[in-house]
Order: C-alpha cells, then structure tokens, then sequence
C-alpha cells in the first residue's frame, strides 16, 4: 500500500509509491505528456502524467484539472535535478476532488484591492504563502528565546476599563452596560505580572483605532511584550538587541530559500545585523543631524520635502528613513522628549524634559520596529502624569497599587510582529504579513 505523505517529506520515499493531497497550482503539457505542479501546504512538486503508464480515467481526470482543483496522486518519488526540490512524482492514479470552476486569481497581474477582497485565495499564492511561513517562524522565535532567557508568558487581557497609549486611538465597546476598549497593549499588566516573576511577555492581538492608510499600519496587529522588574534602560536595549538577532538568525537558518528564491530579498542588511551591537544614539543627537540634514537639502531647488526638523517633535516615516540611511543595520534612538511619550515613562534625571524611553529603527526605509523604555516608579509623579493627561485616576488604582505596595524599577518594550516580519521579508506593505488584515477602510474577508 503507498503510504500518503506530505511533499516535504518525500526525500525519504525515493523510488517509494506514495499518496499526495492537495490543490493544482499550475499545469503544462505536451502530447502524451501532462505535467502537474502540485502543492499541498508544505511545498510544491511537479507530478508527470505519462499517458502510457496510466489508464484512460486517470489521463482524462488529468486533462480536466483546472487552477486550484483539489485531487489525490497516488505515484512513485523520483529523483529529477532539474528540480529545486529534487523530486518528481510519476503518476499512477489520480482521483479529482473537487474541479475548481473559474479561480479568480490568475497567473497574471491583479490590484491591490482585488487581492485583499480575495485575501482568502491570495494566501495560496507562492509569495504570500512564503510570508506567513516565515511569520510562523518568527512567532515561534519569540517564544523560543523568552523561554530560554527565563521569561514566564503571562496573557494581558484584550477587554480593559482604561487606555495605555492615548485616548485617541480605542476602540470603544459597550460592556454589559458599562464600557471598555480593546486593548492597546498588555504593557501595564505585565507590569503587575513582573512583580510576581520577575520575567514575563504576553504576545497577543492588539488594537488602534488610527485613522491612518500609511504601509506601517494595521487596525488590529500582534504585538510581544517583555517586561522585566529591576531592569533599567540600557538592559533594555540589551535585551532588544539579542531579542533581535536571534529572530534574524532563526529566520535565515530556516528560510534562506524563501527570502532568495521567492521574495528576492538582498540579505546583506539581515546578516550585518547579526555582526555586531546595534548602534545608539541619542534623540537629541538624532534630532540635529535631521535638521542639518533637511537644511542642507532645502539648498537644493527641486527638494519638495521638509526644510528643516524641529527638535522635540517625534519622527516621521521620512525621518526615520532618512536617518537609519546612516547606518548598515537596526539603531536604538533613546531619551525621547517625554512630552511625545506616555505618561508611565520614567524621565531622564539628567534632564527630566526626556524620557528613558528608546525606540529601534529598522534600515531601508521600515522604521520604528521596537519601542520600549524604563517606567516611572514614583508614585507621585505617575499622579501627576494621570492628570496632565487627562485619564480617569480611578481606572489606573490597580496600576497605581505597584507603587503602593513593593514598588520596583521596571523596564521592557512592544515589538509590531508584522512591522518585524515585513522589515525581514522585504516587502513594502505590511498588510501582506497577516493572514487577514483589518485596515481603516477594510474589515473583510
């Protein structure tokens, strides 16, 4: 009896009969010929129908498949150098399925909006289905290098009574005649979960209600956050930075051939990244470079961009992109203006205008990946902070308690998965790194 196997394994049944379920990527053929690319989630191989060797149904079913029609294979594994994987099948039987009538998503060039309202078939295309391995990958990373640094995984709950990063991005739901939000980050939990183990993320959905159509947006996205009792700024990025290169090094171990062969990714940034400390520098010292930078294009008559940058305010995509330029892999920029940061941010005591907070800047043009920093452990100062921005203080006694009872420096940082796996990817629009985007003008599929 043929045994059915996936695809991924049939380096272990050469010369063997085997079963293979799937779908019919593409087909060619020639006279008595019939070549079948098949996939069935785990990779694709060609499977040869030659009219000789089987009989009249099985050669008929064979000219009948269509794009996406499902069908067993019953056939004996073949070596074949001409293929990447090494492998064919020579088909002795084949059964359809289900003959797919019409698939929309033709080999052929297709809008933005077409494929994202067919986002439940893009994701069988060759492309979309290499991001989502990898993003499999990468989510796998995460845990596996929290687990092995001592991390407890303590899950922050999606419903919360307050907000974490601004009133102005909730999403606001009636809560058996109350009111609650989707969370914004589980960030204060862990808080709370760091004074019971020390060591602790959460990884889970996360929401923002920007009214934002930017590439670096999504409505709902999945964020991880490490928090660490007793850890301080520089820690922090220490942390960040190994946290960074381990995903780098898991993902370029496991999926060279996707990043290359599929999504033609130049990997000279991701593995630079891996050579050595991620450079540091310092909101303010950033923050003259762009104005320097700005001023000396603004020389130029055909520059339509920014003249100038004023010191204090956040960064932009632009700035971002123009500063990580500088630099061969991902920057820290910390000690932002604790105006633009929030409220739990503990200030820097050498100037308590900036915060001890930091962001990481991927290269090419992706931006703030990571943002994290120290938290306030004053309870007078977080008092404060409530009040200048306007949050209800009895929402946030709970939060408050931490510094009533056992109160402890604390530090740790949010990392966007699909802002990672779209810097690692090499795509443009981080939409394509979830399976199911939400975006403002779009809540379907």
């Amino acid at each position: 009896m043929a045994e059915y196997i996936r695809i991924n394994e049939v380096a272990d049944y050469l010369d063997k009969d085997v079963v293979l379920k799937g779908w019919l990527f593409n087909k060619s053929g020639k006279g008595k010929l019939s070549f079948l690319q098949f996939r069935d989630g785990s990779g694709i191989i060609q499977a040869v129908v030659f009219k000789t060797n089987v009989d009249d149904a099985t050669w008929e079913a064979a000219q009948a498949l269509t794009q996406e029609s499902s069908l067993i294979v019953t056939g004996t594994v073949a070596a074949d150098t001409r293929s990447k994987l090494g492998f064919e099948i020579q088909v002795k039987s084949l059964e359809i399925v289900n003959l797919s009538d019409g698939y929309p998503i033709t080999p052929k060039e297709h809008g933005s909006n077409f494929l994202l309202d067919n986002r439940h078939l893009w994701l069988r295309s060759k492309k979309q289905h290499a991001i989502l391995t990898i993003r499999s990958t990468v989510a796998l990373a995460i845990r596996d290098f929290f687990d092995g640094e001592g991390f407890v995984n303590v899950d922050a709950p999606i419903f919360t009574p307050n907000a974490c990063e601004g009133t102005s991005t909730l999403f606001q739901t009636e809560y058996f005649g109350d009111t609650a939000f989707l969370t914004q980050s589980g960030q204060l939990y862990m808080e709370a979960a760091a004074a019971a183990f020390g060591k602790v993320y959460c990884f889970g959905p996360t929401f923002r209600a920007e009214k934002s159509k930017t590439r670096r947006h999504l409505t709902e996205f999945w964020m991880i956050e490490p928090e660490v009792a007793f850890m301080e700024l520089d820690e922090d990025m220490n942390l960040a930075e190994r946290f960074t290169m381990f995903i780098l090094e898991r993902v370029l171990e496991k999926h060279r051939d996707l990043l290359v062969d599929v999504l033609e990714r130049d990997l000279t940034v991701l593995e630079t990244s891996l050579k050595g400390e991620f450079p540091r520098v310092h909101y303010n010292d950033a923050a003259d470079w762009l104005d320097n930078f700005y001023k000396e294009k603004a020389k130029d008559p055909e520059w339509e961009g920014k003249t100038e940058f004023e010191k204090g305010g956040d960064f932009g995509g632009d700035d971002e992109t123009w500063l990580t330029k500088q630099y061969d892999r991902p920057i820290f920029v910390h000690r932002f203006p604790a105006a633009i940061k929030a409220f739990y941010m503990e200030p820097d005591p050498e100037d308590p205008t900036l915060s001890l907070s930091v962001d990481m800047l991927a290269p090419e043009g992706y931006g703030e990946v990571i943002g994290g920093g120290q938290r306030a452990g004053d309870l007078d100062y977080l008092l404060k902070q409530i009040d200048a921005h306007g949050l209800p203080k009895e929402a946030f006694e709970w939060y408050l308690d931490l510094r009533r009872y056992g109160g402890f420096p604390s530090a740790g940082f949010g990392l966007g998965l699909e802002r990672m796996v779209t810097w690692i990817t090499g795509i443009h629009h981080l939409r394509e790194t979830i399976p199911f985007p939400r975006l403002i003008n779009r809540i379907s599929p």
